[in-house]
């Protein structure tokens, strides 16, 4: 059995599945990463997945979210409102200060763990995959500073500065195709990592949901004026449901474990951390009512030790 984690973007709402993920480790005494084989993050997931794959547990996640995310999302309220006339909502420093103050100097090639985070090539539009060199061709990306990855793959159009490579690649936040990772998970576990799809278990944690709101637009031929606001809610839910609807496809269906609450679209935003003791309750709740499958079909026993194709 090949297990595999992976986690939403959501920005501040990371809070979620570090709660869940701190609530499992709470119960079983040791960290979570230990049982899985792979682990895929996109944006404040990817975030998530790197601390883990670097030997963090959820607990010093979420007190990571805890303590820098009121400054991460604090910002300038001029430049807040320049955002939509052409710069970005936040700095990125206070973002790549708490990383550095975490990952410190560390690489993505330090992980214990198989790890794969989506960004966005800008250049030439093509998908950007950081990946752990979990296969021979893999010879690069692991010499990557954690931090650095970290950056790019969370660097939300509007919300954070475009971050460029050392060899001048703009790139941008993975959750511009890949918000909901599971699916591309899977993928790799099949295809590159030659997995047989029926070995495969998915825990796959979103960082809480709100139903499609497009109201008049259901029925009515509406303009650009209309449907601007909503084309990212549009388009994050159509992108979900896709993505897992390809992981339970090319795996048992009941193979794939999603935990993403549905909560009223205006209790949590991305950038608002006062919400984070609200979700940090949510994800420890949820935890405690998924514990007993998550135990069964996840924590038996360790994961096989990562031994990577290059150092």
């Amino acid at each position: 059995m090949k297990r595999i984690l992976t986690i939403d973007g959501g920005g501040i709402k990371g809070v979620f599945p570090a709660s869940f993920l701190a609530t499992v480790e709470d119960s079983i005494g040791e960290n979570i990463a230990k049982y899985f084989d792979l682990i895929v993050g996109t944006s404040t997931g990817g975030i998530i997945a790197l601390a883990l794959g670097l030997g963090l547990s959820a607990k010093e996640i979420l007190t990571f979210y805890e303590e820098h995310g009121p400054r991460i999302f604090h910002g300038n309220r001029f430049l807040r409102w320049l955002r939509w006339f052409g710069t970005s909502k936040y700095s990125s420093v206070p973002l790549e200060n708490a990383l550095r103050s975490c990952f410190g100097d560390k690489r993505l090639g330090d992980s214990k763990k198989r790890l794969v985070i989506p960004s966005l090539n800008l250049e030439n539009g093509e998908v950007y995959v950081y990946k752990t060199s979990h296969h021979p061709r893999l010879e690069r990306d692991y010499k990557e500073d954690a931090v650095e990855v970290a950056l790019k793959t969370a660097a939300a159009p509007t919300y954070f500065p475009t971050r460029c490579s050392s060899n001048g690649t703009p790139l941008i936040d993975g959750g511009t195709w890949a918000n909901n990772p599971v699916g591309m998970a899977v993928v790799e576990a099949i295809t590159l990592l030659d997995w047989p799809r029926n070995s495969l278990k998915v825990l796959s944690l979103g960082c809480t949901n709100s139903p499609l709101n497009v109201n008049w637009g259901r029925n009515v031929p509406l303009g650009s004026l209309y449907w601007a606001p909503k084309f990212v809610d549009v388009f994050m839910h159509a992108q979900s449901h896709a993505s897992l609807g390809t992981a339970k496809l090319l795996t048992e269906r009941k193979s794939v474990i999603r935990i993403d609450p549905l909560v009223d679209r205006k209790k949590f935003s991305l950038d608002k951390p006062s919400g984070i003791n609200s979700l940090k309750g949510y994800g420890a709740s949820e935890a405690r009512k998924a514990l007993p499958e998550i135990r069964k079909v996840f924590l038996g026993n360790h994961a096989e030790q990562f031994v990577p194709f290059h150092k």
